[in-house]
């Protein structure tokens, strides 16, 4: 693997895979915490998928004594608007771009590329997203928030302005909390996205019920894809 590119896990639902879903994990876990969930996506061998799960970068997080972590940036503050160190999303936004690409050079257009992630992820899936200047075939955000929000309307590329969100959220979540979703959820939708939105009776994880929506939305959007 090249040195400019996160180490990652990958995994393909059949072969010959025609679409991508690079999948980014939350803050202190690493690429293995979601590949459990493949499987229970319950692709079809018509539609192969490969999944690419990156582990992000180690370095120390405020929020939690400057603990050494991987992080997909830096945390300062507990508060929704004061969160986020920009300049380490912006790295992470570039180094997701740099995996789209070599899914480019692997044949798989953008408009078969999905972006997913959860909690820290789900911020940055949204941020790379939503910012990547070709047309994506859509993004996944569970139990995540908007970062940069006032931003969003002059930094959002064209190309992605009617790209396809789905966003889930636990409603007793005490990590990334519900009205953080909701915001961003109204935010986006403000801003002329297309969001579907899920709640779930749960706190900052994930459910089967959520997974099968996943799933759902998934096959939906990558079989309507060109």
């Amino acid at each position: 693997m090249s040195p400019d590119l996160l180490p990652c896990i990958e995994t393909e639902t059949a072969p010959d895979p025609r679409a991508s879903v690079i999948w980014l994990h939350g803050l202190g876990a690493d690429g293995n915490d979601f590949v459990p969930i493949v499987p229970e996506l319950r692709f079809p061998g018509s539609l192969p998928v490969r999944f690419i799960f990156p582990h992000a970068p180690v370095r120390p997080v405020t929020i939690n004594n400057g603990f050494r972590m991987r992080a997909w940036y830096d945390i300062s503050a507990a508060d929704l608007n004061n969160r986020a160190d920009i300049a380490g999303v912006q790295q992470s936004a570039r180094q997701v771009a740099a995996l789209i690409e070599r899914e480019k050079q692997r044949g798989t257009l953008p408009t078969r590329i999905v972006l997913a992630g959860f909690s820290q992820g789900g911020a940055i899936a949204l941020y790379a997203g939503l910012r990547y200047p070709e047309r994506l075939a859509g993004i996944i955000a569970l139990s995540t928030y908007l970062v940069a929000a006032d931003g969003l309307a002059a930094e959002a590329s064209e190309a992605n302005r009617g790209t396809p969100i789905f966003m889930g959220h636990g409603m007793a979540d005490p990590v990334v909390r519900f009205e953080w979703g909701e915001a961003s959820r109204q935010a986006l939708v403000a801003a002329g996205h297309s969001v579907e939105w899920h709640t779930y009776r749960m706190e900052h994880s994930v459910c089967i019920e959520e997974i099968n929506a996943v799933s759902a939305w998934l096959q939906r959007v990558l079989a309507s894809a060109s």
